[in-house]
C-alpha cells in the first residue's frame, strides 16, 4: 500500500503512557433535533476506542471471533458533563484497569480540549460465539497486561 494512502486510512488512535486516545469528529448524523449530540451516540464512541485500542496492541477481532471469544457489556456507567455539538473535535480517552476471570474494567472518558464531556466506567466480560463466560485467550492477556493500573 502506498504511503499517500497510508495517510488516508482512518486513525486507530494513539497512546499516551497507558492511555489510548481516539480522535472523534462530531457530524450532522450525530446530533439530535436540539443540534447537539444525541446521548447514546457516546456509547458508539465509546466502542471505537475499545475496540481500537484492542487493533493498536495486536487483538483482533477476526482472530478472537476464531478462537470462539466474543464480549459482552455487563455494565456501564455514564456521566454526561457538557453537550457536544457538530464539528467538535473530540478525543476518547481509554485506560483498561484490569482483568479478573472472565471480566475486564475499563475506565473512558471524552473530551473536548480540557473540557470533560463524558465519563464512563465499564465492565465487559469474555464470552464464547454461544454466550458463556470464559477467560480472555493468553494472546489478550499477554498483549494486555502492560497496560493494567500498576
Amino acid at each position: 500500500m502506498s504511503d499517500a494512502l497510508d495517510k488516508q486510512l482512518p486513525t486507530a488512535g494513539v497512546f499516551e503512557g497507558r492511555e489510548h486516545q481516539l480522535p472523534v469528529r462530531i457530524y450532522y448524523e450525530d446530533t439530535d433535533f436540539t443540534g447537539i449530540v444525541y446521548h447514546a451516540n457516546y456509547l458508539r464512541y465509546f466502542e471505537r476506542a475499545r475496540s481500537d485500542f484492542f487493533r493498536l496492541v495486536g487483538v483482533s477481532h477476526t482472530e478472537l471471533a476464531k478462537a470462539d471469544t466474543g464480549f459482552a457489556i455487563t455494565r456501564m456507567e455514564i456521566d454526561f458533563k457538557r453537550a457536544a455539538r457538530i464539528d467538535d473535535a473530540l478525543l476518547v480517552r481509554t485506560t483498561y484497569d484490569r482483568v479478573k476471570g472472565p471480566r475486564l474494567y475499563v475506565s473512558q472518558r471524552i473530551t473536548r480540549g480540557d473540557e470533560l464531556i463524558a465519563q464512563a466506567v465499564v465492565e465487559a466480560v469474555c464470552i464464547s460465539m454461544d454466550g458463556r463466560p470464559r477467560k480472555p485467550t493468553p494472546h489478550m492477556v499477554a498483549a494486555l497486561t502492560p497496560w493494567f493500573a500498576g
